[in-house]
């Protein structure tokens, strides 16, 4: 079986680092993006099973990426789970998320047991 896809979007490497580790240990394989503009330039290419957002990025946030990735006009790639990371700087709440596309929200900092247990019920 492929191993599933996942696209990290997340501004800090210490971040991005550690969850990527812990999800190489499930055998998923592993792509990072460091702000929203890549992530969608990364689309245009790749396939992902499931993307994990963080909000709070430079040049685009997880907010609007979610948007710009939901108005795709591939099928398949405007219908990727999408997870948001946040510390929730800004208070958004599950509706907020939900409005843009977002499918689930993990806090920061990150519990890994609930971020594999995520992935796997979302990419299943």
């Amino acid at each position: 079986m492929e191993p599933k896809k996942v696209l990290i979007a997340e501004d800090s490497s210490v971040i991005q680092n550690l969850t990527r580790k812990i999800l190489q240990i499930q055998n998923y394989e592993i792509f990072s993006a460091k702000n929203g503009l890549q992530v969608l330039s990364m689309l245009e290419n790749e396939d992902f099973d499931i993307i994990l957002m963080d909000i709070n990025m430079p040049q685009m946030d997880g907010m609007e990426c979610a948007k710009e990735i939901r108005a795709l006009k591939d099928p398949k790639k405007s219908k990727i789970p999408i997870v948001a990371i946040t510390g929730n700087a800004k208070n958004y709440t599950l509706e907020d998320f939900k409005s843009v596309g977002i499918n689930e929200y993990l806090q920061k900092p990150l519990n890994f047991d609930n971020l594999v247990d995520t992935v796997k019920n979302l990419t299943s």
